[in-house]
Formats: C-alpha cells, sequence, structure tokens
C-alpha cells in the first residue's frame, strides 16, 4: 500500500497569511438595527475560566441539568464617544464627508494631532447619509500597560435622524457595555491572533516529513507546481512565512454574563500574564482569538442563528482557582 502523503494542509479560506497592519481590527460590515444604539463594544481580553448553569434551554438534551461551560473574560472598561463621522453616497458607495470632534483629552492627545481650530458643531452639518461614532478605549483604567488608546468607528441603529440624536446626546461623554450589550446575546468576535513569527511549511501548513533519504529536502512541500520560473510560485504552495497575527473573526459567540462585581472573577493569584480585573467584565461563550491584554471588538451578529435561545442562563459558579499551575 503506498504511503499517504500530505502535500499541503491548511484552509484556503485565509489568504494571503500576512501580518495584520495594526493590533486591533478593522470592522467594514455592521448589522443593522432598528434601535438608535452603538451596534458594538470593545474590551481587553483577560483569560479564559469556566462556569457552572443550569441548562434552561428548551430542545437541550441537558434541560434543568447543571452544566460546566468555558468562557473567555473581556474586560471592558467604559468607551468614550471622541467624534462623529459622517458619510455621503458617491459612485454607488459612501465615503467620509465629515468629522465633529469632541474635546480631545490628554489621552486622546497621544494617538491623534489636536486641531488648532475650535471643533465644528453638529448642527452644522446638514447634507449627510449616514454616520458613524468614533469611540476611544481607555487602557489607563485597564492593566496593559499602555497609556495610548484605540480609536475606532462603530455603527449606530436607527433612522438617519435616530442616529444623529444620539451623537448629540452623547458626544464626549462614556458608555458602558451595560449600555450596548445584553446577557444572551450572540456577538461576532474581531481580534488579531496570537503572533508566532515566521514559520516553515510543516508548521505553517501540516506538510508532511518526508523521509529522511528524500532528495534535497525533508520539511518542503514537494512539487512547486509546474509554473515555478523566477520565483513564480503559485500561492496555493504551502510555503515558509508569517504564521499568526492575523486579523480573524469569530462568529455567533454567546455572552453569558455581563458584571460589574470582580471580585466573582478575579483568579486565586491574578490572571497569567494580565493581573487583576478591575472594570465592569463579560464572559464569552468558548475561546475567542488572540493573547491576553489583547483588545477585542464585540460587534453585534452579522448572521445570528435565528433558531438560538437567546434566553439569559442563570450563573450558579464561577471558577477562581488559581491560573498558576498550582
Amino acid at each position: 500500500m503506498p504511503k499517504a502523503h500530505r502535500p499541503r494542509h491548511g484552509s484556503m479560506q485565509f489568504w494571503p497569511r500576512v501580518r495584520a497592519k495594526r493590533e486591533y481590527k478593522r470592522v467594514q460590515t455592521f448589522s443593522d438595527s432598528k434601535d438608535a444604539n452603538l451596534m458594538g463594544f470593545a474590551g481587553y481580553k483577560v483569560g479564559m475560566t469556566h462556569i457552572i448553569i443550569t441548562d434552561g434551554r428548551k430542545t437541550s438534551i441537558t434541560k434543568g441539568e447543571d452544566v460546566t461551560i468555558p468562557v473567555t473574560i473581556v474586560e471592558c472598561p467604559p468607551l468614550r464617544i471622541a467624534g462623529v463621522r459622517f458619510y455621503t453616497k458617491k459612485y454607488k458607495t459612501i465615503q467620509p464627508s465629515g468629522d465633529v470632534m469632541a474635546k480631545v483629552d490628554k489621552a486622546l492627545a497621544r494617538k491623534i494631532t489636536t486641531p488648532n481650530k475650535a471643533p465644528a458643531d453638529l448642527d452644522s452639518i446638514k447634507e449627510f447619509d449616514d454616520l458613524r461614532i468614533l469611540v476611544q478605549t481607555q487602557p489607563k483604567m485597564v492593566g496593559v500597560g499602555k497609556k495610548k488608546p484605540e480609536l475606532f468607528e462603530v455603527t449606530i441603529g436607527g433612522s438617519k435622524e435616530e442616529k444623529l440624536s444620539f451623537a448629540k446626546e452623547h458626544l464626549g461623554k462614556e458608555l458602558s457595555v451595560k449600555d450596548v450589550l445584553n446577557e444572551g446575546q450572540f456577538v461576532d468576535i474581531h481580534a488579531v491572533t496570537v503572533g508566532k513569527g515566521t514559520q516553515g511549511p510543516v508548521k505553517r501548513f501540516g506538510v508532511k516529513i518526508r523521509h529522511h533519504k528524500s532528495e534535497k529536502t525533508k520539511r518542503g512541500p514537494g512539487s512547486l507546481g509546474g509554473w515555478k520560473g523566477q520565483a513564480h510560485f503559485m500561492y496555493r504552495v504551502a510555503h515558509a512565512g508569517q504564521m499568526g497575527y492575523h486579523n480573524r473573526i469569530d462568529y455567533n459567540k454567546q455572552i453569558m454574563m455581563i458584571g460589574d462585581d470582580y471580585a466573582k472573577v478575579n483568579a486565586e493569584g491574578g490572571f497569567i500574564r494580565y493581573g487583576t480585573v478591575k472594570n465592569p467584565y463579560v464572559l464569552i461563550k468558548g475561546s475567542i482569538p488572540g493573547p491576553s491584554k489583547r483588545i477585542v471588538r464585540m460587534e453585534t451578529a452579522l448572521r445570528p442563528d435565528k433558531k438560538a435561545d437567546t434566553t439569559p442562563q442563570t450563573v450558579q459558579y464561577i471558577s477562581t482557582k488559581s491560573k498558576q499551575g498550582n
């Protein structure tokens, strides 16, 4: 029987496998809602633990029983509404037409150039087709070791007039995670994965290591294809290159709990490579991309499972056992 060969593994869904341009993800497609509120939030990944809940799902085979679920803790300090970006329709798409910024605080001045003139007024913008909110994070409230905030767009639900009214009411103010997300809700996680640097095809694509008497190489992909002159390799060929630090999306992750009593989730001795939680937090079912301390964007689910049960579950127990290996 011939030997099984594995000339390439690794999903072709993600291509090219290049480094992300920045540490936090840029969201280009947003969901829609009739309610005038932010459609997403952001926090910093802490680590993982497990909880015990009484399964209340109607169609579950463990209905009424206590089940253990792995969860990821995301610390979510309040987001500050730093500005409003207006869009107009041009050439079958929307393009930014102007920004209205709130007063730039000391933290945001580390990120952007402070304007010399007085900020424009929201009432001065008469014609626009859409608007989005510019929010800034507050890493100084979290033990991630930096002061410069992240600045990115978040969309708002509702009509054009409702969006403008929401922007006028909240410009320059802070919003808590409880004002935006709900327990039981499904969200899409946008994050940048753990970086692993340059790796070979065996680790990067699972290429089979060949016999030790093979010609030229043992850890190579074998045939490079018919079109390979002058380094014209087909992009499908499993080659060495960047592994990790990629933009990724995890669809439909359920929020199990939103809390502000951080004593309930802080592990004995603190979380490895993070420390302790000091702000409101979110428990997300399962794992999410990225290392600890990295910012994670939670957007309202773009393609939610309409049959899924979004009823909030009562958390009976949250494990605070030491994560230090004791």
